[in-house]
């Protein structure tokens, strides 16, 4: 049993995704930050396990020793979808890998966001422009997602979805509609961070769809440069870097309202703390350990 079991309720685990280290969307911000220091000092700043990022080897064999070495399991990892642009046979073939990898390092998760579109990565595209679905795409996503959903479930993962700001689904509405739409195979990755950006609710939203949020991102937002952000349009890159998110207790998300719905609705999952800054004005370690010390005492109160 894990540190962290033994004295944690709702049985949740807190882990860390390498973000807060090296960003995958700008591989140029953390570009020089080895893997070992990543997770040595997830491990120091006292978390369990850690999400997937784009310096980890993708094999197994490879990753579990090296996970071990640090006492870390290994959380989940971002899956990007096409479901918009192929059939769920295609979809299924191209997730095949990722998802071995994750069934093997007995993940029960898998970070699934469909990107047809997306604008998140682009630096000179505005949030405004993000692509919006049609009631005909509606339709093709969630059937399509909710296939795929029972494909993974097979295989003993569970479909967390991410709503994700610059893609097809971001807003409080939009996510309801999924909900609505797909099967109860589909789970919900809820986003603090992106909610709040989205101008959502995540305590609303977490009551709303407790039952099946399967998987929680843990990032705070810090208001001031929110507004900004909003005012001016910018892409979703330009407001990371002007540091938009920040960890837990950092900014404006209510932490203790949004783990006491979890509390209350039993959750059994992770929580993660992911929240993109450039380590360069953010030193890593220290944030790292910031977000753990806020968030465990408060996931124990709840």
């Amino acid at each position: 049993m894990s540190r962290m079991g033994t004295s944690m309720p709702m049985n949740v685990r807190i882990g860390i995704n390498p973000l807060t280290w090296t960003n995958d969307d700008m591989p140029e911000l953390g570009g020089d930050t080895p893997l070992e220091v990543c997770l040595a000092e997830a491990r120091e700043a006292g978390y369990d396990g850690v999400e997937l990022g784009h310096k980890f080897p993708r094999d197994a064999r490879t990753l579990r020793p090296i996970l071990e070495r640090h006492g870390l399991a290994l959380v989940s990892g971002w899956y990007s979808a096409r479901l918009l642009e192929r059939s769920v046979a295609d979809e299924i073939a191209a997730v095949e890998s990722h998802l071995a990898l994750l069934a093997a390092m007995g993940c029960t998760t898998m970070v699934f966001a469909e990107v047809t579109g997306c604008i998140h990565g682009d630096r000179r595209v505005p949030l405004s422009r993000r692509p919006r679905l049609t009631d005909d795409q509606w339709s093709i996503l969630a059937e399509r997602m909710t296939e795929v959903a029972r494909h993974l479930a097979r295989r003993g993962v569970r479909l967390a979805y991410h709503h994700h700001m610059g893609t097809v689904i971001e807003t409080e509405a939009e996510i309801d509609r999924l909900m609505a739409l797909t099967g109860p195979e589909v789970g919900l990755l809820l986003d603090t961070g992106h909610l709040t950006y989205a101008s959502g609710d995540p305590v609303a939203l977490a009551r709303r769809h407790a039952g099946r949020i399967v998987h929680v991102h843990c990032k705070d937002v810090r208001p001031d440069v929110l507004a900004r952000a909003k005012r001016d349009d910018w892409s979703f890159l330009d407001a990371v870097l002007a540091g938009v998110f920040t960890v837990p207790g950092d900014g404006s998300v209510d932490y203790p309202g949004v783990l006491r719905v979890l509390s209350e609705a039993g959750y059994r999952g992770w929580l993660v703390v992911e929240a993109e800054q450039d380590p360069a004005k953010a030193h890593p370690l220290t944030y790292a350990r910031m977000g753990h010390d806020y968030l465990r005492p408060r996931a124990k109160a709840a």
